[in-house]
């Protein structure tokens, strides 16, 4: 199953349309912009977005991308283990 990474237009502020510009040209993901994500003291506070519904928040654009490709591969792992 293709990962979905849902971003908030209201965080875009902390340079995170970058990011969801970026993983967009990835065809393996699939990537939403929502107008809100409902996590308002999270999107003032620090660049986030969700990984298949989990948050993944970083103190800065660069550890949210790590963070976001960390979380995908964690989940490729466990969908591996499901089909083995």
């Amino acid at each position: 199953m293709r990962p979905i990474i849902e971003f908030c237009v209201n965080n875009m502020h902390h340079g995170t349309d970058v990011l969801m510009k970026e993983l967009e040209q990835n065809p393996d993901y699939d990537v939403i912009e929502y107008g809100c994500l409902g996590n308002c003291g999270e999107c003032y506070m620090f660049p986030f977005a969700y990984v298949n519904g989990d948050i993944v928040a970083g103190e800065t654009v660069d550890q949210l991308r790590e963070l976001i490709i960390e979380k995908i591969e964690e989940i490729k792992a466990w969908e591996q283990l499901d089909i083995d």
